[in-house]
């Protein structure tokens, strides 16, 4: 469970991890399992941990006005599922994240989290890395939502992403894309001839 994040910490740092360093992450981290359907966070709750998710799928919804789910986010191996927003306020979140699959994770807290980087510069760099590689992914996600066609968008995503059209049911897909079921439908039987 552990050396799947030591990996992913050296790799996107392009550091290497020491044995201290690697001690010190084991102590910080801890490990936490949900079973299909468990939430790690439920809207109206403030956020408390992040997760890296070892072993599993996740999603983040919101339901709007007249109660339907809106994914915003979908999670599998080696991704970071959590409410930056709630845990950095500390508000409540409008956000549920639950597990699609059995899921296993290493949680940590915001606070634990920033001064273990301060202990472990592979972890600071790989936190600097991931908030650059985030706000990319949150650029490019905006402008194919405002510029991109529904088809565009889901071909996209199913290149960018084929694990999770294999993962995930094809109405959370949709939700995430911004277009309904039927759309995706449509669009698939298209690419597809």
């Amino acid at each position: 469970m552990y050396q799947r994040l030591i990996n992913y910490i050296e790799r996107y740092s392009g550091l290497q991890l020491n044995y201290s360093e690697i001690a010190a992450i084991k102590v910080a981290f801890q490990p936490k399992t949900l079973r299909k359907r468990q939430f790690l966070l439920k809207a109206g709750e403030v956020s408390k941990y992040t997760a890296f998710i070892t072993q599993g799928a996740m999603r983040q919804y919101c339901i709007d006005d007249k109660g339907n789910e809106k994914v915003t986010q979908l999670y599998v191996e080696e991704y970071w599922a959590d409410d930056r927003e709630s845990l950095t306020s500390p508000e409540p979140s409008v956000y549920n994240i639950d597990a699609w699959e059995d899921t296993e994770m290493l949680i940590i807290t915001p606070k634990a989290i920033y001064d273990l980087a301060e202990q472990v510069p592979a972890l600071a760099q790989m936190l600097r890395v991931m908030d650059d590689r985030h706000a990319i992914a949150l650029h490019k996600r905006l402008n194919s939502m405002i510029c991109g066609t529904a088809e565009e968008r889901y071909l996209e995503f199913a290149n960018k992403y084929p694990h999770f059209v294999q993962r995930f049911p094809q109405h959370y897909i949709a939700s995430y894309l911004g277009i309904t079921k039927e759309t995706l439908s449509r669009i698939k039987r298209q690419t597809i001839r």
